[in-house]
């Protein structure tokens, strides 16, 4: 049984409330597990079927039927801290002897939050504290399944242990919130982002992305992600107005410009190529006319 997953909003800044609870985030991706008559079914968020990925789960602990909310993660085996790229190898493996490998170098853990049905009952329409306590009183006995840890009230203590332990952020859910499948205000998100100062080596000429580069310890500033996000039309004015006494050439699909750009962005976190993932604009770090 798929269910259209809630989605998150975003929250600007931690907060502390106790009409919530809250969450880790994990960086994983979503998963919603259906065991129904004995038959186990996995979907991503956007109802992709994906059980051959992952047959750590195919074993059933549960002896009614469930829908479960939640996500899969994967745990650098060196680090010891969740990966995103390790779970999106895991999610991308197709070939059978490789998702046998992965299973045994690289297991996934599905962390659930929520409980959406249960023996015969949808329990989307109880407030998230009693789905929260049904879900606690219902063992796993699978050890690749557990249940995220939460606090009531505590947000910005939470969210200081996030950075800690730099993990993605955390969510903070209202108590009395129902289980709708759309996005709402009564789930949030806060990330903790990471700022990183780059340069921008040019843009694309069709869809729109500004090329951002990381100067190296030799001085050299390399190309490492594509900003795609959090510009604002005065910003896109403001360089492009200046882009051609900065030009250097194009192809087809580029025009570069000379390295002299400075600008910020904030990141989720870096690959483990050394890339920008998901590089979001924040400002530029000096007025952009004066360079021309």
């Amino acid at each position: 049984m798929f269910i259209n997953p809630m989605l998150l909003e975003t929250a600007q800044s931690p907060f502390s409330d106790n009409q919530y609870i809250f969450e880790p985030k994990i960086d994983g991706h979503r998963l919603i597990y259906s065991n129904q008559a004995g038959k186990t079914k996995l979907y991503t968020r956007h109802r992709t079927e994906c059980l051959r990925q992952y047959p750590e789960l195919l074993e059933n602990p549960f002896d009614k039927d469930i829908v479960l909310d939640g996500e899969i993660a994967c745990v650098d085996p060196e680090t010891g801290r969740v990966d995103f790229e390790l779970i999106m190898k895991r999610f991308l493996a197709r070939k059978e002897d490789k998702i046998n490998l992965y299973t045994r170098t690289l297991p996934v853990t599905y962390v659930v939050f929520d409980i959406l049905h249960y023996d015969g009952q949808d329990t989307r329409k109880l407030p998230l504290h009693e789905r929260k306590a049904l879900l606690q009183e219902i063992p796993f006995n699978n050890p690749r399944m557990g249940k995220t840890p939460y606090v009531q009230g505590a947000g910005e203590s939470l969210f200081k242990q996030m950075e800690l332990t730099q993990m993605e952020g955390m969510v903070a859910k209202r108590l009395d919130s129902t289980y709708v499948g759309r996005r709402s205000a009564d789930w949030l998100k806060v990330i903790n982002w990471t700022y990183v100062d780059v340069i921008i080596m040019g843009y694309r000429k069709s869809e729109f992305g500004w090329i951002a580069g990381v100067k190296q310890p030799d001085g050299e500033v390399k190309p490492a992600g594509m900003i795609r996000f959090g510009v604002s039309p005065k910003a896109k004015q403001e360089l492009y107005k200046i882009s051609s006494k900065l030009k250097t050439g194009e192809t087809d699909d580029y025009v570069y410009l000379e390295p002299i750009i400075g600008a910020q962005v904030k990141i989720r976190n870096w690959t483990r190529a050394g890339k920008l993932r998901d590089p979001v604009f924040v400002k530029f770090l000096y007025q952009v006319e004066k360079l021309a």
